[in-house]
């Protein structure tokens, strides 16, 4: 039986893969390993599938003897910040983040407000395979209870990260008709800033659907005819954010969190003097935080994976390309409304716009191919396509790079190559991705 979590918990498609009695197992199980006896804090966000795989999944979660607290429609960052806050032995989120409207997903969190280690996720498994479980009966079965005043905790905890005022700050949020739609615009007005809000509509229908950190044509656009100083994006469960300038243009993960750690070490406050990134950051982005006197350690992809590497190397700061940016002092995982507040504050806080301020690297040529595949699970095995790999590293020398990966949520491999020059990169990209499709097809 293939492994059923991937890098961020376990996403299929709802009602097909993922569903309602894979979601009642599964919460049995997990119950079992997490909170035997204990509290779970389950959170969603907007997806029309999601009542159906939380009702399922609190099923679970009951058979195995937990108190289930639902917070409802939430920020996946809200849901680990309660379970911390409230005690709970665990949080339980279902959504499939920044991925189409059919998807779902349920991830966890462990009493410390971090996602659930693989040795756990192990364990979960294991117990959903095991035909000698013992259950609890009368009182000892679980209950669900709402958690009234869930949002209004969150936005507060966010409000209070931010050192000053936004007041005189004009910004425009994009809330990809997803988790954010109430938190995020709620936070920055009582951040004191001017606030444009689009896709705030909570439609599980429309989430994601050309809005949010998936497609940012509409909120640049917004930014430039509101004569806004920052745009910010989420994604469907917001642990991510990206941003687009006062002029529109693109401000990626790695320069958001850039940004922030420039900001962090010019007061002193970047611990140890390290950003974690991941292998997906550029290569520009780190060479550039290197001559500022900044230490970039590289993580592998996915942000349980980043907030790992920061407490080994006792850093506040790590993030990864895509968005995802953990903030150590304030949150345990990737939280991208705390992550816009902050960025908003810098920029509130200089006298330069947004363009200057993310704008201080040159970033390296980068293209990224993703392979439809039909054996990702082979990838490492495959010697003669490493062979390829190999030689095109050496031909690319100190001045390029590749990375092959197999995606954790869908059936891809992708392939990123950087170069000194645009061309080299394309070409050598295509020449791998070709090789991929021949390999593991």
């Amino acid at each position: 039986m293939p492994r059923l979590f991937g890098t961020d918990g376990i996403r299929g498609v709802a009602n097909k893969e993922l569903t309602p009695d894979l979601a009642l197992a599964l919460g049995r199980a997990a119950g079992l390993v997490l909170a035997p006896g204990g509290a779970v804090v389950v959170g969603r966000d907007t997806r029309v599938s999601g009542p159906m795989l939380q009702a399922a999944l609190a099923a679970g979660l009951c058979s195995a003897g937990v108190r289930v607290r639902l917070a409802g429609i939430v920020p996946t960052p809200a849901v680990a910040w309660l379970t911390i806050a409230d005690k709970a032995n665990a949080g339980a989120v279902i959504s499939a983040s920044h991925n189409p409207v059919p998807d779902n997903g349920i991830k966890f969190f462990s009493d410390e407000g971090f996602k659930t280690t693989t040795e756990t996720e192990d364990r979960i498994e294991a117990t959903m395979q095991s035909d000698d479980l013992d259950l609890p009966v009368g009182t000892e079965v679980g209950s669900v209870e709402p958690i009234e005043d869930a949002l209004d905790r969150y936005a507060d905890h966010l409000v209070a990260s931010v050192e000053g005022s936004l007041g005189g700050l004009k910004v425009v949020l994009d809330c990809a008709c997803g988790a954010a739609w109430a938190a995020g615009p709620r936070a920055f007005r009582q951040a004191g800033a001017e606030v444009v809000v689009i896709n705030d509509d909570p439609d599980g229908t429309r989430i994601n659907v050309e809005c949010g950190s998936t497609d940012l044509s509409s909120l640049a656009r917004c930014v430039v005819s509101e004569g806004a100083q920052i745009g910010l994006a989420f994604d469907g469960d917001a642990d991510r954010v990206l941003a687009v300038d006062e002029r529109g243009e693109h401000v990626d993960g790695d320069r958001l969190l850039g940004l922030t750690a420039t900001h962090l070490s010019d007061k002193g406050q970047l611990d140890n003097g390290i950003v974690v990134a991941t292998v997906m950051s550029n290569l520009g982005f780190k060479r550039a935080l290197e001559e500022r006197g900044i230490s970039v350690v590289l993580a592998p992809v996915g942000d349980k994976y980043v907030a790992e590497a920061m407490a080994q190397h006792g850093a506040v700061l790590g993030g990864e390309q895509s968005g995802h940016v953990i903030l150590g002092r304030h949150s345990t995982t990737g939280d991208g409304i705390l992550t816009g507040l902050q960025s908003a504050a810098i920029v509130a806080g200089s006298s330069r716009p947004l363009s200057e301020l993310a704008h201080f690297f040159e970033p390296f040529p980068q293209v990224l191919i993703n392979v439809d595949v039909a054996a990702k699970h082979t990838l490492e095995s495959n010697e003669e396509l490493w062979e390829e790999v190999r030689a095109a590293e050496k031909a690319l020398g100190d001045d390029g790079r590749v990375l092959l990966r197999a995606s954790g949520t869908e059936p891809l491999v992708r392939v990123m190559v950087e170069a000194a020059d645009p061309a080299t990169a394309e070409s050598v990209a295509e020449g791998l991705a070709g090789s991929v499709r021949r390999h593991l097809n």
